[in-house]
């Protein structure tokens, strides 16, 4: 309910995501009404009051430490069940790759995504790839490839729709995939400040039916064939 301002998910990993959101919203809020709760019922009890003069606590005893010891070994449960949760997730999205026919490189460079697609070769680099500037076009439903890299500064390749988001550090090429599971055009902007033109580097991610991005295949490459 408190994450209905998400943007739709339309990723098979998405729902492994928001959970971990949630959990991590859920546990911050329950956090903060209790230190919130627990602020005001000590305002208000060792509020100032005549005759009651204030008192130095040192903290050295046991019972004045576990206002410290208590909320700490808490926190660290917290914190640990959170990463054990985590981990599954961080293991589905950037370990446990399935297996894809499509791989595209995407290059992020003041102020655009260059997009490069292997061609009906299946290989990098030779006569038959395509480069098309500001839009990716996949099948949706399907799990797709891709290898990040930057041409001069830090980018951030973020996907809302597909709860992806990947720094990009010149110099280094970044593997991961994403798939679409639902038709439709997303929005695909830069979220690292890169520069002046920052606000208006965006791209979008195009997920056809199956046929559709068969047809779309076919009118890019029909000279080849």
């Amino acid at each position: 309910m408190f994450l209905s301002w998400l943007p739709e998910n339309v990723s098979s990993f998405g729902r492994d995501i928001d959970g971990i959101i949630a959990l991590i919203y859920y546990v911050t809020l329950a956090w903060f009404i209790v230190t919130m709760g627990i602020f005001l019922v000590f305002i208000v009890r060792y509020r100032r009051r005549p005759g009651r003069p204030a008192s130095y606590v040192k903290g050295d005893r046991l019972r004045e430490a576990a206002w410290i010891v208590v909320p700490l070994a808490l926190v660290l449960v917290l914190a640990l069940w959170i990463d054990f949760k985590g981990a599954a997730v961080w293991a589905k999205v950037k370990i446990d790759r399935p297996e894809s026919d499509l791989h595209v490189n995407v290059t992020g460079k003041q102020f655009n995504w260059v997009v490069t697609y292997p061609g009906p070769d299946g290989k990098f680099g030779s006569a038959d790839d395509k480069t098309f500037l500001d839009e990716i076009h996949i099948p949706a439903g399907k799990p797709v490839r891709f290898t990040l890299e930057s041409r001069d500064v830090v980018h951030s390749f973020f996907l809302p729709n597909l709860r992806l988001k990947q720094a990009i550090v010149p110099g280094r090429s970044v593997e991961g995939w994403l798939d679409a599971m639902k038709p439709g055009k997303y929005e695909l902007p830069c979220a690292y400040l890169c520069g002046f033109g920052h606000s208006g580097m965006k791209a979008y991610l195009h997920a056809h039916e199956p046929a559709e991005y068969a047809r779309w295949v076919a009118e890019q490459w029909k000279e080849t064939r």
